[in-house]
């Protein structure tokens, strides 16, 4: 499914740091026993990295826990790992916890874990921003350790987390399904940790921000607990604002800044429009707004004149030869635009990250059939975690640790047709809990969720003028894993610590 939403990179260690052996007495914030039902023995384990030359130690656990139905049924095992600043706080209303997830539906947390946020992540080439092979991990000094304790959560069919023995995986198969498991496991957390009264957080990639928008209004409805902030990353809580199709115009209109950025990078454009990527991405936007879109909502009622100066902007903007934008009728889908950009070169470039291009073996085709920018990484993360797992962390489990699962069919919980749209649950959380606030995470040069279509969202979220000053846009010169560009990661981990500091 086109739609299918990613999450990011891992957490590298080019010297891993010393473990230490679990405390002989448990601390105050792990569990003396493990309770009845649960499918693991949690390892713990301590660690020390360097952060700005000084020392910054931590506690992770690794394992999985048991989530129960009403009647007290085991339904599921979610795997997690979970980091703790150490020395832990004596208040737990002092420290924050942060749940985090990635996308998909289908993709394990390993992304975000292991590519951006944890305290080690998967060492890439400087040069190029690909895994450094042999692949490995390093020391994170960009963790959002300093701000937060952290809880990676794999969703029920990734990562290591399957259904209780007995149970179908399908029920868990579902936009609904998915929110209603994932925070029973958060509630469960927060129970068996003690961090009721700790600031809570969640932060989610791709469709993971699906999960985030949904979990906000859930998690105060049904279980009664109040997010202090949410990071949405690569988001998407609107689908009709990037499945272009018969009858919906509007992801051309929105793509076309991110068409404009790619362009850019590669030099397809105008000397005018080389000469600065915000204000480019900008005049593209507006001319999209002001133009474009009046354009395609004419349909064949366009006069001719008009079309020509549509079809002469749209070859402007996305560095498209003119008679291509003739052909495709003024509607550019990203897949095709990924395969004909660098056509001349038999290059396709990257859904997830525009800057990486690769080989088409197949330059007669009209549309992508891989993606460059997501197969150099997939094995990267997937041997990274694997070694950490046990070889840091401690955690032996002879599954298979589902990276990238396949979760379908997904029910998107929309009975009768139309899209999906969980901006409205957002909205309501943000109304119902006023000092909720939310970042959105846009990377300028991502295909999968274009930044424009963050934009949309949020403009069109039906909020008083203070509830609209708790959102911040905030963007990165990276694709959709924004932490795969080195400076766009330093620039996210400091956005985030002082989104974390706010009142």
């Amino acid at each position: 499914m086109r739609n299918a939403i990613l999450l990011v990179a891992l957490l590298c260690l080019l010297g891993s740091p010393a473990l230490a052996e679990p405390p002989t007495t448990a601390p105050a914030t792990q569990p003396a026993e493990k309770p009845k039902g649960d499918s693991d023995k949690l390892s713990v384990t301590e660690h020390e990295i360097t952060i700005d030359g000084k020392p910054l130690k931590y506690r992770a656990t690794a394992g999985r826990l048991a989530v129960h139905d009403d009647a007290d049924k085991p339904k599921a095992d979610f795997f997690f790992v979970a980091y703790e600043k150490l020395p832990a706080a004596d208040d737990p209303s002092k420290r924050p916890v942060t749940f985090v997830f990635n996308g998909g539906p289908g993709a394990a947390a390993v992304w975000l874990h292991l590519g951006a946020v944890g305290p080690e992540r998967v060492a890439l080439d400087a040069a190029t921003d690909l895994p450094a092979t042999p692949y490995h991990l390093e020391e994170n000094p960009d963790t959002w350790l300093p701000a937060t304790d952290l809880v990676f959560i794999d969703p029920v069919g990734t990562g290591y987390s399957r259904p209780a023995e007995g149970e179908k995986i399908e029920q868990f198969f579902g936009v609904h399904e998915d929110v209603k498991w994932v925070a029973a496991f958060i509630r469960l957390y927060i129970t068996r940790y003690q961090r009721w009264l700790s600031p809570k957080y969640l932060a989610g990639e791709s469709y993971g921000t699906t999960r985030a928008a949904g979990l906000s209004d859930y998690l105060l409805e049904a279980d009664g607990i109040n997010l202090d902030g949410i990071v949405l990353i690569s988001s998407v809580l609107n689908f009709q604002t990037i499945e272009p199709q018969p009858g919906n115009d509007l992801p051309y209109v929105l793509y076309l800044p991110s068409y404009a950025a790619v362009a850019w990078y590669y030099h397809k454009l105008a000397p005018d429009l080389q000469a600065d990527l915000q204000k480019t991405v900008a005049q593209a936007g507006q001319w999209a707004q002001e133009s474009y879109a009046p354009a395609l909502a004419a349909g064949s009622a366009l006069p001719a004149d008009q079309r020509a100066t549509i079809v002469k902007n749209l070859a402007r903007f996305s560095g498209l030869p003119l008679e291509y934008i003739e052909k495709a009728n003024l509607r550019i889908r990203p897949d095709r635009f990924e395969a004909a950009l660098l056509a001349s070169e038999q290059k396709i470039i990257g859904r997830y990250d525009g800057r990486i291009a690769g080989f088409n073996p197949d330059p007669l085709q009209s549309s992508a059939d891989y993606d460059p920018s997501l197969s150099p990484y997939l094995a990267a993360y997937t041997a990274t975690f694997n070694d950490y797992v046990r070889r840091e962390l401690k955690y032996e489990n002879d599954l298979q640790y589902q990276v990238l699962a396949g979760v379908g069919p997904w029910d998107m919980g929309t009975e009768g047709g139309g899209f999906l749209d969980v901006s409205q649950d957002l909205q309501r959380a943000m109304i119902n809990n006023p000092p909720l606030r939310v970042m959105f995470v846009s990377g300028y040069f991502d295909l999968a969720t274009p930044f424009a279509t963050a934009t949309y969202t949020i403009d069109h979220m039906a909020l008083s003028p203070e509830l609209r000053q708790h959102i911040s846009h905030n963007y990165y010169e990276g694709g959709h894993m924004v932490y795969h560009h080195r400076p766009s990661l330093e620039k996210l981990s400091a956005d985030v610590r002082d989104f974390m500091q706010e009142p």
